[in-house]
């Protein structure tokens, strides 16, 4: 299995009716004029991802990374769907207690890369430099389709009170490692196996439940205004670099209904925005390359 380098510590924090599970790597406060590290995960994800990509940075520096509500360690409360905007809010209060004051260096991937970029736009004062990894948005939509999406989400709900939403389990961790493997073709068996024992646990029958609540899989019920999210976009003071793999995920999985030539043409709204592609790499390029990334994240932060 997998042996980190940098261990983690672990605190909670009571915020908003949640107890937050943050993770900490490097000092306890920021110094040696570098401000505090964000790190922030994706859908379906824990904190704990980030670890390969925090062994391969090389300089010693304050990092803390959230499990969001729903995921990893951080219960999700008595709800039966999420909103985006609640990240954005949860984000404010974190770094209100552990970065107050401080303009932090951010660093997303996926839906934490969509979160990061939404609230450097929201919040623009308080992000230093923000990384960007695969945080590509959504696709755009037109007003006429709301009426089909809320009945959707009406739909989904539904489901989730009638137990069709639930997240298989499993018999062993390393049943969880080889889901991990399956889904991610690139990832070693011993990374796998060290995942598996974060992005799971075992439940009172021994089975292996995955750390996210089947109600993150509701369809968000609002549409994804692309006007709201340039218009934040362009509100935005920190330089962002945006990484993306050379496998193109986001093709992938949209399959033409969006595409990395639009992707591109949105972050020219972002004022200072630079761009940089991981090789030999899929959608969880800080598994796959997690030295590529961590070189990005360090030599795009130490810029003056």
């Amino acid at each position: 299995m997998y042996i980190p380098t940098k261990p983690s510590r672990s605190s909670t924090l009571a915020m908003r009716h949640l107890e937050y599970h943050v993770r900490h790597w490097g000092p306890e406060v920021a110094g040696n004029g570098l401000p505090t590290l964000v790190l922030l995960h994706g859908w379906m994800d824990v904190s704990a991802s980030y670890q390969f990509a925090v062994d391969a940075l090389q300089v010693d520096r304050r990092i803390i990374a959230p499990d969001w509500r729903g995921f990893g360690l951080t219960a999700g409360g008595p709800v039966d769907h999420y909103v985006f905007a609640d990240y954005l809010a949860d984000l404010d209060l974190l770094l209100d207690h552990y970065a107050p004051g401080e303009a932090v260096d951010l660093v997303g991937h996926s839906m934490g890369g969509n979160v990061a970029m939404m609230y450097a736009g929201v919040r623009p004062e308080r992000v230093r430099r923000l990384v960007n990894l695969e945080g590509f948005g959504m696709p755009a939509t037109r007003p006429a389709q709301a009426p089909t999406r809320y009945a959707q989400w009406i739909d989904e709900i539904k489901q989730l009170h009638a137990g069709d939403k639930t997240l298989k389990s499993y018999d062993t961790a390393d049943g969880v490692a080889q889901r991990l493997m399956k889904t991610n073709p690139r990832l070693s068996r011993d990374k796998a196996e060290w995942l598996a024992q974060h992005w799971a646990r075992p439940n009172a029958e021994g089975r292996w439940e995955i750390l996210g609540d089947p109600a993150h899989k509701i369809t968000s019920a609002q549409l994804y205004r692309l006007d709201e999210a340039l218009a934040i976009y362009e509100r935005i003071t920190a330089p962002v670099l945006a990484v993306e793999a050379d496998s193109d995920s986001l093709g992938q999985w949209w399959k033409g209904r969006y595409d990395l030539n639009e992707y591109h043409q949105r972050l020219g709204h972002v004022a200072d925005c630079r761009q940089a592609v991981v090789t030999e790499a899929g959608h969880m390029l800080h598994h796959d390359q997690p030295q590529q990334v961590a070189r990005l994240i360090e030599d795009f932060l130490a810029l003056s």
